[in-house]
């Protein structure tokens, strides 16, 4: 920490954000106020911390989320007071949901200006609910305060951060004055109890935590022993780390068991994987030869397949168990008998079988089938047949957006060869926590700046883009090619697909909302190149100059029954496989 801010505020928040950089966090997120000018300048005059501007709340927090994604490092969130908190909480849902380390540090007025007609207030603490995996209000500044409980509130609070992994919100009163050369000096006794922490590179409390990766031999566990040597299938929802995906997939090649891969999973291109299970599920032949399974292993977050769902829940298993690094209850029906709680590719690792088993099955025979046959049953210039095209075309980070285009990749998605080695951290990247629809261009843009070095596709829908329309101005920042791929039917065509829901004579005015917009305009007001081709031989030449360098909007123009009618046509050649 260089020099001493000559007022409280600023020395408060300048000791807060010093303590932050200490302890590891190297980006903020900020998004402009008065409230929490000593925050803001805190953050601008700090050497070592790179701040990101927004000049949209909502759109900040979930650029924040994508950062913290594709970073795999806490991020950290400043706003004023007021509804700009507020606006967070989508992200703060999400980043709970999905376990991501966001801090957000947001300014509020002094208790004294609560409840009182004050501008601006609102009751902060508490703002968020109970998704905060830790929250706490701080005080207001007073100079009858050790600052040392400043520097310790900090450690506490990126403490639970690090070890629950998820958001933490600290709430930071500030009276005026905020600005510097106001308000009264601080006297140097204030800085006393800090003498040896301002020499020193150190936050001012350093934990420990006993090592929670050890986990039991085999040999000491006979019910894994015994679980192991069944007919059984292994499921694998969102993985974010090549290396627990690979551990994964050596183990279920050990055990000779099936494995059903999420197109969350990183898992696609692994040896053994069934391809294509949820379109595959629509079979009463796969169906049959799934159920001779009797145990299951889940391993990872949540599953985007309502069918391969469908089957987990209603099937009769002997045993079922999940495997995660943290102890979220995943299980809707509660069907567990056993939940395990360990780093996933050490368990894997340490509960492979001594000798390799042969498979107890053959179902990967008619998802091939489906596989070969896929280039034939769908139309090229059709909503799933451009996921499918996209999956041999795009070599770097891949963002899904949620309702159709994530349901479609996990249904026709089969990852690309190309250079896996060199593959981000988070190759496919979704926000599935709470699926929500907003947000998803600002959390693409927080990716792409975390991984500068790789083309970002963001697959999207045109009612998810006009959610989150603002944000386009955060991908006019980005120094990375980035490719926006936005599949425009004219409104949520996902209802079409909802049982009983196309059949409503209200589909359209109170569900589906048709706009008849396009995103020419918008593309030119934030600054973005266009393109809008008309068929996947102009798609393909688009995306590929996209993908060597600028932003680009693609917009494909399809009809709104599209992804419907072609989707069930394939279920109707699959029932018959």
């Amino acid at each position: 920490m260089t020099g001493r801010p000559d007022s409280l505020p600023l020395a408060w928040a300048s000791l807060l954000i010093e303590e932050l950089y200490r302890l590891g966090l190297r980006h903020l997120c900020i998004a402009p106020g008065s409230r929490s000018a000593p925050l803001t300048l805190a953050a601008a005059n700090h050497n070592g911390m790179r701040c990101h501007l927004h000049f949209d709340e909502r759109g900040l927090g979930f650029f924040a989320l994508g950062l913290a994604k594709g970073l795999n490092q806490p991020v950290g969130i400043i706003t004023t007071s007021g509804t700009a908190v507020a606006n967070l909480y989508p992200a703060v849902i999400e980043a709970r949901l999905t376990r991501v380390p966001l801090l957000v540090l947001s300014a509020d007025r002094p208790t004294e200006l609560i409840d009182c007609g004050a501008n601006q207030a609102i009751t902060q603490p508490g703002i968020f609910a109970s998704y905060p995996v830790f929250q706490q209000a701080l005080p207001t500044p007073e100079p009858r305060l050790d600052p040392r409980f400043l520097l310790g509130s900090v450690d506490h609070a990126w403490q639970q951060l690090t070890q629950l992994v998820g958001p933490v919100h600290l709430n930071c009163p500030f009276a005026e004055p905020f600005y510097p050369g106001q308000g009264e000096p601080l006297p140097a006794s204030w800085w006393q109890p800090l003498a040896q922490w301002l020499v020193s590179e150190q936050p001012l409390t350093i934990y420990h935590s006993a090592n929670a990766g050890v986990t039991p031999t085999p040999e000491r566990e006979p019910e894994w022993v015994s679980f192991s040597q069944q007919r059984g299938v292994l499921v694998v929802g969102e993985i974010r780390y090549p290396e627990e995906a690979q551990a994964v997939a050596r183990l279920a090649q050990a055990l000779g068991w099936p494995l059903l891969a999420d197109v969350q999973s990183q898992l696609r291109l692994s040896d053994g994987v069934i391809s294509h299970y949820d379109l595959a599920l629509h079979s009463p032949r796969f169906r049959g030869q799934l159920a001779e399974a009797t145990v299951l292993l889940q391993v990872g977050g949540r599953l985007i397949s309502k069918r391969l769902n469908q089957f987990i829940t209603t099937h009769s298993w002997q045993q079922r168990w999940l495997l995660a690094d943290h102890d979220e209850r995943l299980a809707t029906d509660y069907g567990l008998q056993r939940r395990l709680v360990a780093p996933i590719a050490l368990w894997c690792a340490t509960h492979m079988p001594p000798q390799p088993r042969a498979p107890w099955h053959r179902l990967d025979r008619l998802p091939n089938q489906i596989a070969s046959s896929l280039p034939q049953w769908l139309p090229s210039w059709s909503e799933p047949g451009i996921c499918h095209w996209l999956c041999a075309r795009n070599h770097g980070p891949l963002l899904l957006g949620n309702s159709l285009p994530v349901r479609m990749m996990d249904m026709v998605g089969q990852l690309s060869e190309g250079e896996v080695s060199e593959r981000s951290l988070s190759q496919v990247i979704t926000n599935r926590g709470a699926s929500g629809i907003d947000g998803l261009i600002a959390t693409a843009a927080g990716v792409a700046t975390a991984r500068p070095d790789r083309c970002t596709t963001l697959l999207l829908g045109d009612t998810s883009a006009l959610h989150d329309l603002n944000s386009l101005a955060l991908l006019g920042k980005l120094t990375s090619p980035f490719v926006l791929l936005l599949l425009n039917n004219d409104g949520g065509a996902i209802f079409s697909l909802l049982p009983g829901a196309a059949a409503l004579p209200q589909l359209d005015d109170f569900f589906r909302l048709p706009h008849g917009l396009d995103f020419a305009h918008a593309a030119a007001q934030f600054g973005l190149n266009y393109r809008a081709p008309r068929d996947l031989a102009q798609l393909d030449e688009a995306y590929a100059r996209a993908s060597q360098g600028g932003v680009t909007l693609i917009e494909c123009r399809l009809p709104a029954d599209d992804a419907a009618s072609v989707l069930k046509a394939l279920a109707g050649h699959c029932q018959g496989l």
